[in-house]
């Protein structure tokens, strides 16, 4: 994630570099639109990348998956570092995508298959963070070689993506596969054994008893319930019981509103607002927007601690608010800041600053993390890399619809033209002036009675409960069920969970002979390289 976030934020300061611009022939206003068009054409990479992931996440495995996307990913940053012309730089960006796009909607969902209930928003929290850190070393990296001069002023940074390849090809063969994509290819043994070491025990442990047999269960339900790509859209899902396109709808709802909060706003454009409303130079502006980064990294640590502790729903709910509130006071502020006869211009744009830096607080916390965890936990497991994958592919497509073809981020003009009409925010900058964040006012303070009404809680919860809410509950209004909106673990889902594993225990403690019997067996098999057929207590 890492990757991810330097990747997508290093492209931003090498388009205003000088050197970058004379060696591609891309100097001049005229090219303007053909240097945005580069820049967005890597969103359209991600798109595909993440579709490519509904086939081929399911038939590699998660690890063969992050390994391939890491390969593609270097393949597109070594044309773009050595490119000489905008077609190569296209095919590197366009390539480069698809590889980020692949590792984007697969490794939220290895890191939701292979963590505890308790541990699995933390986790996937903290991959956002370290996004957020590979945003802000790409901000400091660009502004620190925005001071040299010729070539390595924007080769160095697209290069030093590769630090974190080679870490990625380092560690990645090392980790375990996800255990419930093991399940649901037959490979028990295998996945017994993986989940047995994540738990630190062994696989006659009855809650790896109790885990391995609600996996495979819901393996079986799904299979048997499972409904087509073509009968989906269609919109037809007969009587699977499942809420199979519900639940992708909302999986892929909460990366569609990521983006329609406005982020890409605030992230693009925050330079230019400081150069054109407070009157600062650029080299001020793009300090300030790198200190930005550092805090928006800061704040984001909250998150670790409460994403289990408050759940999914309130995080969404009071950071939307928040956004929602920050847009207000940006807006207000903007519209006199662009009175002619108002005296205090200066100041009140000033002013308006302070709210983006803590716009950027409330996405931190809340819809900087969950929208990537939330699809990796709400959709069933045999739906579950192909919701992952809707959702990501979601996200890149919104946030492509806001990425501005026409700018010039160094002076802050924007020109359109007919090329332009399918991109919302240089237009809507340059139309609607203060009015544009109107619209992001209204939409982050709608999302909070969204929230409130559609989505479920998932924390505290093991996948299979989900599984379990879906089957027994399928209104679609589920603010009304406390079962469903509660943020620590329902007494019904313990109990459930309790009583199996003490049939568990009591059914290993009355075979000890066959347990030991299938240990060796495993053992055996493992040092003849791997597990050939699948067994059970």
């Amino acid at each position: 994630m890492t990757l991810f976030g330097y990747d997508q934020g290093v492209f931003g300061g090498v388009i205003v570099t000088q050197d970058f611009l004379d060696t591609l022939g891309l100097a001049g206003p005229r090219h303007t639109g053909t240097v945005g068009t580069v820049t967005a054409l890597y969103d359209v990479g991600c798109f595909f990348g993440a579709v490519a992931a509904f086939s081929i996440g399911e038939r590699l495995g998660r690890k063969k998956s992050i390994l391939v996307g890491t390969t593609v990913m270097s393949i597109g940053a070594i044309l773009q570092i050595s490119a000489y012309s905008t077609g190569q730089m296209i095919v590197g960006r366009i390539v480069a995508g698809l590889g980020n796009g692949l590792n984007t909607a697969t490794a939220p969902v290895w890191q939701a298959e292979t963590s505890k209930a308790a541990w699995r928003g933390k986790l996937v929290v903290i991959e956002m963070i370290l996004n957020i850190a590979g945003f802000s070393l790409s901000n400091w990296i660009t502004y620190g070689f925005s001071y040299a001069n010729g070539p390595i002023a924007w080769r160095f940074p697209l290069a030093f993506q590769f630090v974190f390849i080679f870490v990625l090809f380092g560690t990645v063969p090392w980790l375990p596969e996800s255990p419930r994509w093991l399940m649901a290819h037959g490979k028990i043994d295998e996945a017994e054994k993986i989940l047995a070491d994540l738990e630190a025990t062994t696989v006659d442990d009855p809650y790896v008893i109790t885990e391995s047999k609600e996996i495979q269960w819901a393996v079986e339900y799904e299979k048997s319930h499972a409904v087509s790509w073509w009968n989906l859209v269609r919109g037809k899902t007969g009587q699977a019981g499942t809420c199979t396109v519900r639940r992708l709808l909302l999986g892929a709802g909460t990366q569609a509103m990521q983006q329609l909060s406005g982020i890409n706003v605030t992230s693009y454009y925050l330079p230019t607002v400081l150069i054109q409303s407070v009157g600062l130079d650029e080299k001020l502006a793009r300090l300030l927007a790198a200190c930005n980064s550092v805090s928006y990294l800061a704040f984001s640590l909250i998150g670790i601690p409460n994403v289990e502790k408050w759940g999914r729903r309130k995080l969404m709910m009071y950071a939307a608010a928040g956004q929602g509130f920050c847009y207000l006071f940006i807006t207000v502020l903007l519209r006199y800041s662009e009175k002619p006869d108002y005296a205090a211009k200066k100041e009140v744009a000033s002013a308006s600053v302070a709210f983006f830096f803590l716009y950027y607080v409330f996405f931190g916390i809340g819809w900087q993390g969950v929208p990537w965890l939330y699809p990796t936990e709400i959709n069933s497991l045999s739906m579950r890399t192909k919701g992952a994958a809707i959702g990501t592919a979601s996200n890149w497509a919104f946030n492509y619809m806001g990425t501005p073809l026409q700018r010039r981020q160094s002076v802050g003009i924007f020109e359109t033209d007919e090329e332009t009409v399918v991109e919302i925010t240089p237009i809507g900058i340059q139309s609607l002036q203060w009015k544009f964040y109107i619209i992001w006012t209204v939409f982050n303070l709608a999302f909070v009675p969204v929230v409130y009404f559609l989505y479920p809680e998932t924390s505290q919860r093991s996948l299979e409960d989900i599984d379990r809410l879906f089957r027994d509950d399928q209104s679609i209004l589920i603010f009304r069920n406390k079962d469903a909106i509660a943020s620590g673990r329902p007494a019904a889902y313990v109990e459930h969970h309790e009583r199996e594993m003490r049939r568990n225990s009591s059914v290993v403690s009355a075979n000890p002979a066959a347990v030991q019997e299938r240990l060796k067996a495993m053992a055996k098999a493992n040092e003849e390289g791997g597990y050939s057929h699948n067994e059970k207590v």
